[in-house]
């Protein structure tokens, strides 16, 4: 089910960023726009940063390009093209329902992503997760109906089918805090299984796992987890989640930071090896 074809998320993205560029090359601000649509400036900046499920109305971008002063055709079909492809479904769609606020915009762009490099403090990437133990951290929350439980489940296994399909997989890079592999999430059956599975997908040659030790002390991850996702051709992004909800950045110097402290974090990392030989010990610990 998930595979590379036209993302309805990338193509949101894609309007939204050309939408932006036309309106401050006529030199509009955003309430401007918004009185001209007769709607509110929040549901404009979601248009421009393809973010959240309201979109863009076909007369939405009519209008728009007649307030840019947009006269040729060929560019009003194309922008109406991308508005087309963007309100397509894409294979997350029927699980929007269950899917915290914000999520399916992650899922989406993970979707179409051609590298992915995550850094985890408390859990393991939901792409390297087992069942069980993706449902033991689903049920913790105790906000889920066991109805959703399961949907969500079926959704991060759906995720999973990223970094073992046959054609261009996703390239995962996930660094791990010690206590992720100590926390014997689910018991100590269902976390053995969790560590022999990490070991296995560590092995795939698009997935790299390091674990950063506890002996390490102080470093720049100490404050939350993240996700740098790179495509194709378009833009990074940062996803950042905390309970308060969920964070994207696509400024080049936000980008740049988190790179940059991705960089460290990796140094910090026991080499893949050792971070795999750590696994394994942490597997027999578990009792």
């Amino acid at each position: 089910m998930v595979s590379q074809p036209s993302n309805p998320t990338v193509h949101r993205r894609q309007l939204g960023a050309e939408l932006r560029r036309l309106r401050k090359a006529a030199g509009l601000g955003i309430e401007q726009v918004a009185a001209e649509l007769g709607c509110s400036q929040t549901r404009v900046s979601r248009i421009e940063t393809g973010k959240g499920r309201a979109t863009a109305r076909p007369s939405d971008v009519t209008k728009l390009c007649e307030l840019y002063r947009v006269t040729d055709q060929q560019q009003i079909d194309i922008l109406l093209q991308m508005l087309g492809n963007s309100q397509k479904r894409g294979w997350w769609a029927p699980y929007n329902d269950v899917l915290p606020s914000g999520l399916e915009v992650y899922v989406g762009l993970e979707s179409s992503a051609r590298t992915e490099r995550a850094w985890e403090p408390l859990l393991v990437h939901g792409l390297l997760q087992t069942p069980d133990y993706a449902r033991t951290v689903l049920r913790s929350g105790a906000i889920h109906r066991p109805s959703d439980i399961d949907a969500l489940v079926h959704v991060r296994l759906e995720r999973q089918k990223l970094i073992t399909r046959a054609e261009s997989p996703l390239d995962l890079w996930a660094i791990l805090d010690e206590a992720v592999v100590r926390r014997p999430l689910g018991g100590a059956d269902i976390m053995r299984a969790q560590l022999q599975h990490l070991t296995e997908m560590s092995a795939l040659p698009n997935v790299i796992v390091q674990v950063i030790p506890n002996q390490k002390g102080a470093h720049p991850g100490l404050w939350g987890a993240f996700s740098l996702l790179e495509f194709e051709e378009d833009e990074p992004v940062v996803y950042v989640d905390s309970p308060g909800g969920n964070l994207y950045l696509e400024k080049r110097a936000d980008v740049r930071r988190f790179a940059s402290i991705f960089d460290l974090l990796r140094a910090t990392a026991l080499d893949p090896d050792e971070s795999v030989a750590l696994i394994r010990h942490a597997a027999e610990d578990m009792r």
